[in-house]
């Protein structure tokens, strides 16, 4: 009887022992898992802001202005070490702030805070490319000290006198239907899009204070793959071969 009688109370505190214990252990689990949670998170935005701030940023395509070579919605992968570290090159696709007057007054949109905050989250991890609206992309044809003039006997732009045949401008479109000849200036670019007839660039704002020209302040970076849709994926060649005889000016 003393037996029996006494190993029910020690049973009974083992067992109360080990649901404490497994209690304190599945605490001390999710406080181990929240912790690493929290400092994965930390470090993937410290990493991403790194990243858009000093690499690479993301923007998507708004406007057809650079078919085939750029399609509606397409996500754009952008090299930010241009031009600061890297020079801007004949050919490059260029993601550049409005000079001024390109883009017009766009209407201010009024937006939840929810909205903003998602904005803010997204854009910084590079899910999302909220400011896109707020930037062109186009072709560099002329670099500072260029002469560029539209067009000699076959319809061919010509850079410091060398007619260049334009491989990816948009099939059935012409080089120009405007005729120009200009001098790029220092520290500014002569920009046009693949899409020549559907392209409001450099061409069409030579009545602006600045000329239709691009200054290099305002250049993001060179758009460098099209990272989203997958069927899209490719690598943005800036087509060296064409420029490839073009004389110093």
């Amino acid at each position: 009887m003393s037996l029996g009688g006494g190993s029910r109370p020690r049973r009974s505190g083992v067992l109360s022992l080990f649901r404490r214990k497994l209690r304190r252990a599945r605490k001390n689990w999710f406080l181990a898992f929240l912790v690493d949670f929290v400092a994965i998170v930390g470090a993937a935005l410290i990493l991403s802001v790194l990243i858009k701030a000093f690499l690479v940023r993301s923007f998507f395509i708004p406007s057809g202005s650079m078919l085939e070579t750029l399609q509606i919605n397409d996500r754009i992968i952008v090299n930010v070490l241009v031009p600061e570290v890297i020079p801007v090159q004949h050919g490059d696709i260029v993601v550049f702030k409005d000079p001024g007057g390109w883009l017009g007054v766009a209407p201010t949109q009024q937006k939840e805070p929810l909205q903003e905050i998602s904005d803010f989250v997204l854009g910084t991890f590079g899910i999302t490319a909220p400011d896109s609206a707020e930037h062109l992309v186009k072709r560099v044809i002329g670099i500072p000290g260029d002469v560029v003039t539209c067009c000699n006997a076959d319809g061919q732009l010509l850079v410091n006198g060398q007619a260049i045949d334009e491989v990816y401008i948009r099939a059935g479109a012409s080089p120009s239907d405007i005729e120009f000849s200009v001098t790029v200036p220092e520290g500014h670019l002569w920009v046009m899009g693949d899409n020549r007839g559907n392209s409001t660039d450099s061409r069409y704002h030579q009545d602006l204070p600045t000329g239709g020209f691009v200054s290099l302040d305002v250049v993001v970076g060179r758009a460098i793959l099209i990272s989203w849709p997958v069927e899209n994926w490719t690598y943005l060649d800036n087509h060296q071969d064409v420029f490839s005889d073009v004389p110093k000016p």
